[in-house]
C-alpha cells in the first residue's frame, strides 16, 4: 500500500518510533496517569467529543451528512464521526486508504504495535508519535486528527476495530453489501454464483454483493448467511437442535412434519 511503499522508502517507523520514546521516558508519575480510552471502554461512550474534533476541521460546510447505515456501540460511533467528517471534506477513498494503511502497518512493525497497545505509554508521547508520523507520511487532516484524538484518549489500540466499522460505512455508500457465508467446505463456482444472484434478488437493484467466505466444520452441513446484520441460519448443526426441542416437547411433532 502507499502507506507502506512511503515507509520503506524513508525512515524506518520501528526508529522513529524509537526516536520519541527515547525523547520523551516513562516516569512512575507518567504511568499512574496512564489510562485506556474511557470512551471505548465504558458503557458511556463519548463520541461527541471526536466529533467536534473532526467537525473543527472537516468543513465550513453547514449542511448534515446522513450515515449510509447505522451503527452501534463505542467503535461505531468512532467511525460515524470519522465518516461525517471525511463525507464533508469529499475525501472519504483517502481517508479510507489512510487508516487501512496504518492499520497494515501497525500489523507489520512489531514495535509500533507494541507502542499502541501500551497503556503506560503518556499522552504526550502517543500524540507526538502520530503527529510525526501523519506528517511524514502526508495524512489527510482527517486522519491526522482521528490519530491524534485516538492518541490523546489512549484508543490506539482500538484503530483496527474502528477501520473495520469505517469499511462498512464506505461500502454503504458505494451500495456494496458484504455477504458472509459459512460452509463445511468452500462452495462450488456454480452454488457460489447461484448464492451471489439470489442474494442480488434480495438486496434489489443499486446494490452490488461481496460475497465472503469462511469455513466451519463445526455448523456440519449447510450455510449460514450474514449480511446487513441479518443472519440466515441453514446449518444441520442448528437443524439439529430444533431436532431436538421437537422431540423433547411433543405437541410440536406436527409442525416438524409438515
Amino acid at each position: 500500500m502507499a502507506f507502506a511503499n512511503r515507509l520503506r522508502s524513508s525512515l524506518p517507523l520501528q526508529v522513529l518510533v524509537s526516536k520519541i520514546l527515547r525523547s520523551e521516558p516513562l516516569s512512575a508519575a507518567a504511568t499512574q496517569r496512564a489510562v485506556v480510552c474511557p470512551s471505548l471502554t465504558k458503557k458511556n461512550n463519548n463520541s461527541d467529543e471526536l466529533s467536534r474534533n473532526f467537525n473543527s476541521i472537516a468543513s465550513k460546510k453547514d449542511e448534515k451528512v446522513k450515515l449510509p447505515l447505522v451503527l452501534f456501540g463505542g467503535y461505531g460511533k468512532y467511525a460515524s464521526a470519522l465518516y461525517i467528517a471525511a463525507a464533508k471534506t469529499d475525501c472519504l477513498d483517502k481517508v479510507e486508504s489512510e487508516i487501512l494503511d496504518f492499520v497494515q502497518s501497525i500489523k507489520k512493525t512489531p514495535e509500533l504495535s507494541q507502542f499502541t497497545k501500551d497503556p503506560t505509554v503518556p499522552a504526550r508521547s502517543r500524540v507526538k508519535a502520530m503527529a510525526e508520523i501523519s506528517e511524514k507520511v502526508e495524512h489527510s487532516d482527517i486522519t491526522k486528527n482521528f490519530l491524534a484524538v485516538l492518541a490523546e484518549h489512549g484508543g490506539l489500540n482500538h484503530v483496527e476495530a474502528i477501520a473495520k466499522k469505517f469499511v462498512e460505512l464506505t461500502m454503504a455508500h458505494k451500495g456494496i453489501v458484504e455477504v458472509n457465508v459459512t460452509s463445511v467446505i468452500p462452495l462450488p463456482a456454480e452454488e457460489e454464483k447461484e448464492l451471489k444472484e439470489t442474494m442480488q434478488e434480495i438486496l434489489g437493484q443499486g446494490k452490488t454483493v461481496k460475497l465472503e467466505q469462511k469455513i466451519d466444520p463445526g455448523i456440519l452441513g449447510g450455510l449460514v448467511v450474514e449480511f446487513q446484520q441479518k443472519m440466515v441460519d441453514m446449518s444441520i448443526k442448528t437443524r439439529a437442535r430444533q431436532m431436538e426441542r421437537y422431540l423433547q416437547d411433543p405437541k410440536h411433532w406436527g409442525d416438524l412434519l409438515l
